[in-house]
């Protein structure tokens, strides 16, 4: 975060105006930088992240595609090998399995299948998770697959102020990174520095402080991780919140920093339990910091089953405040 600064010196947009205002000063910063997605030109994105581009910046550098997400990958990455920055835009993340050859075995290997020669520089970005009831093929999480993947760098921006900073990053970087966004936090709000900044990929955020336990997660599932540290303070329980904001690399320092103080971990995500970022960090964790954990890891994730449609299904399937109450407990051996 930028330190010493006044109030004068801030401003509060939402999460879309901070992704848009990144786009727009990275391709004026840059004119090797376009964008291209379904419906990011003159429907002004589907979601509104590129509310303004189009007008600014003309349609050779604000690029409406077909319905092929596959196709305009593939342009992507020969864009980027012959010199130009692409910032790919899906629709949702659940599109972007038709594309994925081109991000797993184009974007990410190229660099080392040419023994240096070529670089891909790309941003793919869009919502990714449960968002509400879209059903199976609409609401999965993808950061465990693709962080699982060698040259591709993955992050989740979690404020507006990440969702700016990261993406300003993410652009200048050389290798390709993935930026896993959510639906339901387009349109939450805070405070951005009026002038130019980045933030760092690779660096946890330690967003609350506490001396009981840790809770480690990521994405839009930290609101009920807030709520639920809430309800935990008024018992007396004192949570530290530690948002991985980049899951690829893993900043395993601040986790295990963090748990020589609490010597507790309870992680919570929104993503399937199998081979999950959860499963990756307490692995690390019992391999790195063993000796400082006093109970075992607990992991909270979705149910390991398709998503439903149905309301109530939804909230059994994710996790909720009580149950991260009930697992901070546990590892305090509270009852």
């Amino acid at each position: 975060m930028p330190t010493e600064l006044s109030v004068n010196t801030m401003r509060e947009i939402t999460y879309r105006e901070a992704v848009a205002e990144a786009m727009s000063e990275e391709m004026r910063r840059d004119e090797r930088v376009f964008l291209l997605g379904e419906e990011v030109a003159e429907y002004n994105g589907a979601y509104k992240t590129s509310k303004g581009m189009l007008e600014e910046f003309g349609p050779r550098r604000v690029i409406d595609t077909p319905i092929a997400e596959l196709g305009f990958t593939s342009i992507a990455v020969g864009a980027a090998m012959n010199g130009l920055r692409p910032i790919v835009e899906y629709m949702t993340w659940n599109f972007a399995v038709l594309a994925s050859d081109q991000i797993i075995n184009h974007a990410a290997k190229m660099l080392q299948m040419s023994g240096g020669q070529f670089t891909t520089p790309i941003v793919f970005r869009g919502p990714n998770g449960p968002a509400g009831q879209l059903a199976a093929t609409h609401s999965q999480s993808y950061e465990s697959m693709y962080s699982a993947i060698p040259g591709l760098k993955v992050v989740t921006p979690f404020t507006p102020y990440e969702a700016k900073g990261l993406l300003k990053s993410a652009i200048r970087d050389n290798d390709p990174v993935l930026i896993m966004e959510s639906e339901k936090m387009y349109g939450d709000k805070g405070m951005i520095p009026d002038g130019e900044f980045l933030v760092p990929i690779g660096k946890a955020n330690v967003r609350q402080k506490g001396s009981d336990v840790t809770i480690v997660s990521f994405g839009k599932i930290l609101k009920t991780v807030h709520a639920a540290a809430d309800e935990l303070a008024k018992e007396g329980i004192e949570v530290e919140i530690i948002d991985l904001v980049t899951i690829r690399p893993l900043d395993l320092n601040t986790i295990i920093e963090s748990i020589k103080k609490t010597n507790r971990l309870v992680i919570v995500e929104e993503s399937f339990p199998v081979s999950s970022v959860s499963s990756e960090v307490a692995y690390r964790v019992q391999r790195n910091a063993f000796d400082y954990l006093d109970a075992p890891i607990i992991r909270l994730c979705q149910s390991d089953t398709p998503f439903a449609f149905a309301t109530t299904l939804i909230d059994e399937a994710t996790p909720q405040i009580k149950e991260i109450v009930e697992a901070v407990k546990t590892v305090t051996y509270i009852k």
